[in-house]
């Protein structure tokens, strides 16, 4: 009897330990879900090249982590936060997701950190620039991963106050993005011994920039800086061109340009035009490569990907190395291992994540080539200044983020 009790008693402890062990991943399934801009402003930027750049981290990593496999879902939040959200709760809800990925359009990215904060989810974000994510919108289960909105100021603004561009003029999108990139370069400028002169907020998204950009004129500012992306900010700079802004010496400043912008503009209109990125395609050999091979699953082998697109390969790749390393996928764990992990990839060398959740590395200040200087397709950058990753990005203690503050305490 004594001998039978034994093998029951084993048993049962041999049961709940497999449960325990179970009990690490909440389903047999590791789902990762692309939110993004698949038709609108944005889709260029991120869109479906954002959803391939996923399936690529997926693949590399042979479709599995810890025994799991991995599943991607994606969906068109059409820039409207009260969309993400419904997209979001039942991912989360019915679908059981574990991480959402991109999310480019701040105000949809600030809705999602929320949800996933409250739901112990993982949101991996690329695409929306609005540094409160890693501020007073910090969340303990969320990396921010590509570009924010000081990272942008304090590259472009500062490099274009310093060289003699220091009064301003801010055409800006009249939504959460935009006015935090318009008011961290204001400040970034200010601390630069320039001025601002104006501004103007404009509708979201918008084709007729012509009002604005007559203000704008007008304030008599050496620089006009667009506090806009995607088609908005190569609309107001077609514009700006059509009305001989920048032939009667008035300087455009990009505040967030990517290379689709540029290849969308043509280098006829968009030479000499500085930016800052944060990952550029023709950076080195291990950002070919990737490119590349991201071109053919494209489809087209002429295109090359943004930073935005890099940015979520790098993202998954990076949680999915914190779940076989963690052996879960518990959001807070995950992303706590995440935090311990170095980042060294082809998007960046020795980048870490902070407490706040700022994945920190180097951003790069460029120029758009002339027509002369590009040599072959998307040759359109040529790298000014690499930014070291502490320098680019506020300081951890001046984001006001709850995480950090209650470590200090």
């Amino acid at each position: 009897m004594k001998s039978t009790w034994s093998v029951v008693i084993a048993a049962a402890v041999l049961a709940l330990a497999s449960g325990a062990a179970h009990a690490q991943f909440t389903n047999d399934v590791i789902k990762i879900g692309v939110l993004n801009d698949q038709s609108g402003p944005y889709s260029d930027l991120s869109g479906m090249g954002s959803v391939v750049a996923a399936q690529m981290a997926i693949d590399d990593f042979g479709g599995k982590v810890a025994g799991k496999p991995i599943q991607l879902v994606s969906a068109d939040h059409q820039n409207k936060p009260d969309i993400g959200a419904n997209i979001a709760n039942r991912w989360i809800d019915v679908d059981k997701v574990d991480a959402i990925v991109d999310v480019p359009t701040s105000s949809v990215a600030l809705a999602i950190q929320d949800i996933t904060r409250t739901k112990d989810r993982v949101h991996l974000n690329s695409g929306a620039g609005s540094s409160d994510l890693t501020g007073k919108a910090c969340s303990p289960t969320a990396v921010h991963w590509t570009y924010d909105t000081y990272a942008l100021a304090h590259g472009t603004g500062t490099a274009m106050t310093n060289q003699g561009g220091d009064s301003w003029f801010f055409i800006t999108a009249d939504y959460a993005f935009g006015h935090a990139l318009e008011n961290d370069t204001a400040a970034a400028v200010k601390d630069a011994g320039g001025k601002v002169l104006g501004m103007v907020n404009a509708p979201f998204p918008n084709t007729d920039f012509s009002s604005f950009l007559l203000q704008a004129q007008a304030s008599n500012a050496k620089v006009i800086g667009l506090a806009n992306a995607g088609t908005d900010t190569t609309n107001a700079i077609k514009q700006a061109h059509e009305f001989g802004l920048t032939q009667g010496g008035q300087k455009l400043a990009g505040l967030l340009t990517f290379i689709t912008d540029v290849n969308s503009l043509g280098l006829d209109t968009a030479q000499g035009l500085v930016l800052t990125d944060a990952w550029y395609w023709d950076r080195d050999e291990d950002s070919r490569a990737w490119s590349n091979r991201w071109a053919q699953k494209m489809g087209t082998a002429n295109r090359k990907p943004t930073s935005v697109q890099a940015g979520v390969y790098s993202a998954i790749t990076h949680y999915l190395k914190a779940i076989q390393q963690s052996g879960t996928d518990e959001a807070k764990k995950v992303v706590d291992t995440m935090k311990a992990m170095p980042v060294n990839d082809m998007f960046t060398k020795n980048g870490h994540i902070r407490a706040d959740g700022r994945m920190v590395h180097d951003m790069y200040l460029m120029q758009v080539k002339t027509p002369a200087e590009s040599k072959y397709p998307w040759d359109y950058f040529k790298v000014l200044r690499v930014i070291p990753g502490d320098e680019a990005f506020r300081p951890m203690d001046k984001g006001n983020c709850p995480l950090v503050q209650a470590a200090v305490k």
